[in-house]
C-alpha cells in the first residue's frame, strides 16, 4: 500500500500548499536493499568515553567508511558520539559542542547513534548523567528531520565487543522507521556477540520459526529472514495454507499450517522443528488479530480469541520449545508488541492488553533464559498494510502523521528490525523492547 498524501506533497501543487499553508512535509525514507552499503557516505565518530578507540574498527568491519575529522564543507550520513566518558551534569556540554556544529551538514535520511552507560549500573552524579542522555536522544530525533533517526544505546560494561549487529543496524537504512529509541547491550546475561561469518548473511545456517507467516507484516518477516540467510518455517491457519505454502516454496523454506491456539500447537510445532529441522534458532511470535469494541460493548468472545491469539499462544509455545531445549544455544525469542500496549488506544482494550503482555513476557524471561538465549520484542506504530488501509480516511492520515517522520511505517520494517534482534551479532541484545513507530509525538 502507498502513502497517497507523500505522493501529493512530491507534485508542483502538493509542493506548493505545504510551502504556503505549513503542512507535513514528509521526506521519502531511504531503505535497505540486498547488496547494498549499509552506509552509503561517511559517519563522524568522536567521544572520549571507553568506546571511543574501537568505534572506527568496528565500522571498518562493516565497511562503513568513518572519521573523526569534520569538514563543514562536506555531506555526513551519521554521526556517532561515545558518551560513556560524561561523568557528572556539568560535562553534558559536550553532547552539544559535537553535534550542533555537525547538524548542518548531514545529508538526508541521516543516523545519529549515541553510546552510553546504563544508568542502573552506575551511581552518583554519573547516574544522572547518563540518564540524561534519554532526553536528549528524544528530543533530537524529533528536531533531526529530513527522513533521519536519532537513538540511544546504552553500553554495558564488558559488553563493549558486542556493538557491532547494533550499530550495522543503527547506521543503516534498515532503520529507517525506527527512531527515538534507547536500547540496552549486556544488561541481561551475554556480554559477548556471537560470530558472524558474512555481514551480508548475518542468519546463515539458521532455523527461523514465523507464526502468521502467510501474509502482511508475516510476509515480509519471512522475506528478510531469508534474505539474510535464515531457513524459515512458516505458521499460519489452515485456511491461509495455500498462501503460506506458495510463499514457503519461493523462499525454499518450510511450513506447518496449524490454529497456534489449538491445545496441542505447542507440541505439534515443537516436534516437527525437532524432528525436520534438528530445533530452531529464531522464533518470531508474528501472529495477531484485533476485535476491537470499546469495553462496554466488548462480547467475551472477542475479548477471548484476542489474548488467545496474541499472548496465551506465544507464551505456551515459548515454554514448549524451551522445556523440550528445542530452541538452539545463542538462540533468540522475537515478540511482536504493539505501540496500543504501551500508550493504549481506545476502543482496543483486549488488544492492548495482549500486546503489553508480550513485553511482560520480554520482562519475565530475560533473566530466565540461559544457553545464551535472548528475548526481545518489537513495537510498530501506524504500519502500512491492507488491515489499515480499511481504517477510516481522517483517522488513518492523523495516525501516519502523529510521528517525528510525518508518514506512516512498511512491513519491511518491523522485518528489518527482527532480523537485527536474530543475528548472532546480537547475542548481548536482550530484554529489549524497540518501538518501530517513527517515533510517535504522544503517549509513547
Amino acid at each position: 500500500m502507498s502513502d497517497r498524501y507523500q505522493g501529493f506533497t512530491s507534485s508542483p501543487v502538493g509542493k506548493l500548499l505545504v510551502k504556503n499553508l505549513g503542512l507535513p512535509d514528509p521526506t521519502r525514507l531511504e531503505r535497505y536493499t540486498a547488496g547494498a552499503p549499509l552506509v552509503d557516505g561517511t559517519v563522524v565518530v568522536g567521544g572520549a568515553g571507553r568506546l571511543a578507540e574501537s568505534l572506527s574498527g568496528v565500522l571498518d568491519v562493516l565497511g562503513i567508511a568513518s572519521t573523526t575529522q569534520f569538514d563543514a564543507e562536506q555531506q555526513y550520513k551519521g554521526l556517532v558520539l561515545d558518551a560513556t566518558g560524561i561523568k557528572d551534569s556539568t560535562q553534558l556540554h559536550a553532547l552539544r559542542d559535537f553535534f550542533s556544529p555537525k547538524l548542518r551538514s548531514l545529508a538526508t535520511c541521516p543516523r545519529v547513534v549515541v553510546l552510553g552507560t546504563p544508568p542502573e549500573q552506575v551511581s552518583g552524579a554519573e547516574r544522572v548523567a547518563q540518564r540524561a542522555l534519554e532526553g536528549f536522544t528524544r528530543s533530537l530525533g524529533k528536531e533531526i528531520g529530513r527522513g533521519g533517526t536519532v537513538q540511544l544505546v546504552y553500553v554495558a560494561e564488558g559488553a563493549e565487543g558486542a556493538t557491532t549487529s547494533t550499530l550495522a543496524f543503527l547506521l543503516s537504512p534498515k532503520s529507517a522507521y525506527v527512531s527515538g529509541q534507547v536500547i540496552r547491550i549486556g544488561a541481561h546475561g551475554t556480554t559477548t556477540a556471537g560470530e558472524v561469518a558474512d555481514w551480508t548473511l548475518p542468519l546463515a545456517g539458521r532455523i527461523a520459526l514465523v507464526t502468521g507467516a502467510s501474509r502482511g507484516i508475516g510476509e515480509q518477516i519471512a522475506r528478510v529472514l531469508h534474505r539474510d540467510g535464515a531457513t524459515v518455517v512458516g505458521v499460519d491457519v489452515p485456511q491461509l495454507a495455500d498462501d503460506l505454502q506458495t510463499l514457503m516454496k519461493e523462499l525454499g523454506g518450510d511450513w506447518l499450517a496449524l490454529d497456534i491456539t489449538a491445545k496441542d500447537a505447542p507440541q505439534r510445532i515443537a516436534h516437527h522443528l525437532a524432528e525436520k529441522h534438528g530445533g530452531v534458532d529464531v522464533v518470531v511470535h508474528n501472529a495477531g488479530i484485533t476485535r476491537d469494541k470499546k469495553l462496554a460493548n466488548m462480547a467475551e468472545d472477542k475479548w477471548d480469541s484476542v489474548i488467545a491469539v496474541n499472548l496465551t499462544a506465544p507464551e505456551r509455545i515459548t515454554r514448549e520449545l524451551l522445556d523440550q531445549k528445542v530452541i538452539n544455544d545463542n538462540g533468540s525469542v522475537v515478540g511482536v508488541a504493539s505501540i496500543a500496549g504501551i500508550a493504549g488506544n481506545v476502543g482496543q482494550t483486549n488488544y492492548a492488553a495482549s500486546k503489553a503482555g508480550v513485553i511482560g513476557l520480554v520482562d519475565s524471561l530475560a533473566d530466565e533464559l540461559t544457553d545464551g538465549i535472548t528475548i526481545n520484542a518489537v513495537a510498530p506504530g501506524f504500519i502500512i498494510t491492507q488491515m489499515t488501509a480499511a481504517v477510516p480516511f481522517a483517522t488513518r492520515e492523523v495516525g501516519q502523521r502523529l510521528n517525528a517522520m510525518a508518514q506512516g511505517g512498511l512491513p519491511v520494517d518491523v522485518a528489518e528490525t527482527i532480523a537485527w534482534y536474530a543475528s548472532p551479532g546480537s547475542s548481548a541484545v536482550n530484554g529489549n523492547v524497540v518501538r518501530v513507530c517513527g517515533q510517535m509525538m504522544l503517549g509513547a
